[in-house]
């Protein structure tokens, strides 16, 4: 067992005012970004976190890449040559420091690393929804991934060295062929910059872009995910079809009393692809079904992640320190809600009336104090609920002692 497992390290960021002026967006406030740059423009702000420290060393950003339960990949261009290996990398696996031209990018940072986790705080005023991960990519002197451009909105945020990057908003994106990167053939940048350490460059999707280190460098991206369409609806008959067995209508099995003897037997009788239309009419959705899929599939854990086990403790036990120190959604965990449902790691809920306002000051502030806690702690379930999803561990105590 894992005692530290049980309590979170530090508290986190809870909902950003949305009329505040932020230094992160070089004074506009989250209201003004959204409504004039976010998903439309670049944005570059010198200083948007003022003496920045990187959330994790380079020392340990290689080790994260080492793990198998975490997305890395290796890109370098020796002798002109592009080459990309996925991780994970042992030590001896990656180049040394001192050489040109290669970088290491890690995905996910934030959910193993708490520093890491806290940067995705500041960025709270755009729904929890389009989160995507922190990915921290590490680059010697000419290092980077080439000129490409992404699928979903992105904040390059520059956290040690420096690190040129161009960028344009060309129309043409075709690809170079025969490349294991995606790298654009035609690129022609119109804006560039260097980006020191606590500088920030936003990027909305499709917006070409090319960031080459100057020198050893360390850029965290926070990226907000766009889903496909066609992806959601493969997902969404996936999940449908979880729904069939409690589908009377789909009850029973075809039948043909009646078929005459055919001359033709490779021909698919009309009958049979009639009934199966018919009973397929039973297949309906409404708009609480498919609500009820975005939440569960948006909160799905990224593949690969692992909770921490928490010690085995008594419900008692657990109630008197969640009322005298608060809980805390583990950093890995997922929590959503809409106007019926609460959605937690992929598991829908629809939780009584009166506990809702709770549950959603979770998701928001993603603690309650030990004043929230006392305050609903004798509403039917909902802590023995908190106990389940601790033992999970989804959810945590506050810092204190056991």
């Amino acid at each position: 067992m894992n005692d530290s497992a049980l309590y979170a390290q530090a508290l986190p960021r809870g909902p950003v005012n949305p009329d505040t002026p932020l230094r992160l967006l070089g004074g506009m406030t989250p209201a003004d970004f959204m409504r004039d740059i976010w998903h439309r423009k670049p944005l570059l702000v010198r200083q948007a976190v003022p003496e920045i420290v990187p959330p994790v060393s380079r020392d340990e950003l290689f080790a994260l890449a080492d793990r198998d339960d975490v997305e890395s990949r290796l890109v370098t261009r020796f002798r002109n040559r592009w080459k990309l290996e996925t991780g994970p990398f042992a030590p001896d696996q990656l180049p040394d420091t001192a050489t040109r031209q290669w970088a290491l990018l890690v995905q996910g940072v934030n959910l193993h690393n708490s520093a890491a986790a806290s940067l995705t705080g500041d960025f709270r005023f755009i729904p929890d929804a389009r989160l995507d991960d922190v990915m921290v990519s590490y680059a010697t002197d000419g290092g980077g991934v080439g000129p490409h451009f992404d699928s979903y909105d992105v904040f390059l945020l520059q956290v040690s060295g420096r690190r040129r990057w161009q960028i344009s908003s060309q129309q043409t994106l075709d690809l170079k062929p025969g490349l294991p990167l995606k790298i654009l053939s035609d690129f022609k940048a119109e804006q560039e910059w260097v980006l020191e350490p606590g500088d920030m460059l936003y990027l909305p999707p499709q917006y070409a872009h090319d960031g080459i280190a100057e020198g050893e460098c360390m850029t965290c991206s926070i990226g907000f995910r766009a889903p496909a369409y066609r992806e959601l609806a493969g997902h969404f008959l996936a999940w449908l079809s979880e729904t069939v067995e409690d589908n009377e209508e789909l009850s029973g099995r075809y039948a043909d009393p009646g078929q005459p003897a055919t001359a033709k037997p490779a021909q698919v009788p009309a009958a049979l692809t009639q009934a199966v239309a018919e009973r397929l009419q039973a297949l309906r959705w409404t708009n609480t079904m498919v609500a009820e899929f975005v939440g569960t599939h948006l909160s799905e854990p990224k593949p690969g992640i692992e909770f921490a086990e928490p010690p085995n403790i008594t419900l008692t036990k657990y109630e008197r320190l969640a009322r005298r120190q608060g809980v805390v959604l583990a950093p890995a965990s997922i929590a959503l809600y809409d106007r019926s449902h609460f959605f937690i790691n992929g598991v829908a809920y629809e939780p009584p009336q009166e506990l809702h306002k709770w549950l959603r000051r979770l998701a928001d502030q993603r603690h309650l104090t030990p004043a929230e806690v006392a305050q609903c702690a004798p509403l039917p379930d909902l802590l023995e609920t908190f106990h389940h999803w601790t033992m999970e561990g989804w959810l945590q105590l506050a810092p204190g002692p056991l």
